[in-house]
């Protein structure tokens, strides 16, 4: 681990603690590489706040604070218009994710969101999309996978899901989540709103994690959700319980280890003894980025298959892919052969450094 991946620890710590970080050490720091790193993890806003803590101003980091504050503002008040609009047309929803994870946070603004994510009635995906597009929001990505994609620019996105595992996921997800309605409790104040219980929502926090995490990888910012939720919630929360699901979700190893690591890298100033398992853990985290890296993706899917067999399955995706990549195969899904060729073509007309780099990284880890 190098140094500003520890400085990166450190503020983070700070922040969510309500630490003032320590002057000689910051004075030290490498503002404009923490700043990028930072930026990787979308976790600017909490390093800016551990900086003014301790008098410390930085431009960029002051500017990327203000920005994640704003669009904090705006997203709460968009889904606040859009959900009370579902609740006029008997449209049952509940938000997910980040408008959740936020509120437990020290500070507005700490914890950044790139969009609105909420789950909804399924049934009533065309009358929301209505709703939407009255909204001003462009629909960019309606009916092509388990999720809703809509914009209005220039920062507001929803993501509206009608399930919160597709069915191209591994068994023990998308049949645990099948019948999410069983999980969800009414909120007290609506008719049509619900939510998690804090246990199914720390459940499902950990199966959406673990998606990312084994496939291309995810962030810090991952980690630091898992120990402000303990932090916050912990305490009261049934772990009996939340052991049993993540056991049937075949996630409970998985659990453990992040939770113990993330208690571990977050609740002192001095970064700990960590194991060898641990260490590796966490320079997982700390390279993959908040949205993971594609060349661990890779790597990922070369570990049970071979070259050949890796290539072919990306010139000859399944038709569920094929329906989401490819808009007229959606609509007819007998015109399959026309969109491989559509798709290859594509392909190499405008995503040749794409093509390079799969190139290189299979040769590199594929058998």
């Amino acid at each position: 681990m190098n140094d500003i991946q520890k400085d990166l620890i450190y503020l983070l710590f700070c922040g969510v603690n309500g630490f003032t970080p320590e002057m000689m050490r910051v004075q030290s720091m490498d503002l404009e590489k923490l700043y990028r790193l930072a930026a990787s993890h979308s976790v600017r806003a909490a390093v800016c706040i551990a900086l003014k803590s301790a008098d410390v101003e930085d431009k960029p980091f002051d500017q990327a604070y203000k920005k994640a504050v704003r669009k904090n503002i705006y997203l709460d008040m968009e889904r606040k218009a859009i959900l009370s609009e579902f609740e006029k047309q008997g449209i049952w929803y509940m938000p997910l994710k980040g408008a959740v994870l936020k509120e437990l946070y020290p500070e507005n603004g700490m914890r950044e969101m790139a969009d609105n994510d909420i789950l909804f009635d399924a049934d009533r995906q065309e009358q929301v999309m209505h709703i939407m597009l009255m909204y001003g929001y462009m629909a960019e990505s309606v009916g092509k996978s388990y999720h809703d994609v809509y914009h209005k620019p220039p920062m507001l996105n929803f993501e509206l899901h009608t399930a919160l595992f597709g069915d191209t996921f591994s068994d023990p997800f998308y049949r645990y989540y099948a019948d999410t309605k069983r999980l969800l409790r009414r909120d007290e104040d609506s008719h049509y709103g619900y939510h998690f219980s804090d246990e199914d929502f720390y459940v499902y926090m950990t199966a959406h994690e673990w998606k990312h995490f084994n496939g291309g990888g995810t962030g810090v910012r991952s980690l630091l959700d898992c120990y402000v939720y303990g932090k916050v919630k912990g305490d009261t929360l049934d772990w009996a319980y939340i052991t049993e699901q993540c056991r049937q979700l075949a996630i409970a190893d998985f659990e453990q280890k992040r939770r113990q690591l993330a208690e571990k890298v977050f609740s002192a100033d001095t970064l700990p003894d960590l194991t060898e398992q641990e260490q590796e853990m966490l320079m997982y985290y700390l390279t993959a980025g908040t949205y993971g890296k594609w060349e661990n993706f890779v790597k990922k899917k070369l570990e049970d298959q071979s070259k050949a067999g890796f290539i072919l399955r990306q010139m000859f995706p399944d038709i569920a892919y094929m329906r989401r990549s490819v808009a007229f195969v959606n609509k007819y899904p007998l015109l399959y052969p026309a969109g491989i060729v559509y798709r290859w073509g594509r392909s190499l007309g405008t995503r040749r450094k794409y093509l390079k780099r799969m190139v290189r990284t299979v040769r590199k880890y594929g058998k």
